[in-house]
């Protein structure tokens, strides 16, 4: 650990994508509303995430990914059992500390809507590991926000749609109707933001490879 360069970035990588993994997992739960628009308060981090999944990728191949989304899953189930547990144990109440009903409300509906998040941000990580190397197969090194943009255009809508059904939709705490508008929000949202950030991809890659060739 921590022999090479390639070692530390790889693990400064890890960080920020684990990070922002559970903390969009932690926050899912709460809905906002602006103008007609609906949408959970969790997509905020996942853009950091799509940055750092296509900066891996670059750099340390389709097994980086995976191996970091398996392990990363492994980690929101750990948090699950944390929480599921946290909600059993009793409060002690003072009156100005957080009583059983308030941390349920919080992290107990959250529990239903990280295991739906598992499974959505195992199956679009998948899907986008295999569509960005397909596109980086046949363009070599060139047209980085091609396959960044690609992969991610195909893979968080599919994401979108499964989080929200499972953990909304088909609890039935939310209707057809706003199923759809909080689905097609969110995918909307987080596909102009993975626009916006290419860019920072380009300037990831410039100083990754920067910070790595001085090592050569």
């Amino acid at each position: 650990m921590f022999k090479t360069k390639k070692d530390t970035v790889y693990i400064i990588l890890a960080g920020i994508f684990i990070a922002n993994a559970i903390v969009a997992e932690l926050t899912g739960g709460k809905l906002i509303q602006i103008g007609p628009f609906i949408m959970s308060i969790g997509i905020l981090p996942w853009p950091v995430v799509f940055l750092t999944t296509d900066i891996i990728n670059e750099h340390f191949g389709r097994e980086g990914v995976k191996k970091l989304s398996f392990i990363t899953a492994g980690l929101i189930a750990y948090c699950i059992l944390i929480l599921f547990i946290g909600t059993k144990i009793p409060a002690f109440v003072t009156g100005n500390t957080v009583n059983d009903e308030q941390f349920h409300a919080v992290f107990g509906q959250g529990l239903f809507i990280m295991v739906a998040s598992i499974i959505a941000f195992l199956v679009s990580q998948i899907i986008d590991v295999s569509i960005f190397w397909f596109l980086r197969n046949k363009t070599g090194k060139k047209m980085i926000w091609l396959r960044s943009t690609g992969s991610t255009i195909i893979s968080q809508l599919i994401d979108s749609f499964i989080v929200s059904g499972i953990a909304f939709w088909a609890t039935g705490k939310i209707t057809t109707s706003q199923y759809l508008n909080m689905s097609i929000t969110g995918y909307t949202f987080k596909l102009i933001l993975a626009v916006a950030l290419t860019p920072l991809i380009y300037l990831g890659h410039y100083l990754i490879e920067k910070y790595l060739h001085e090592e050569h």
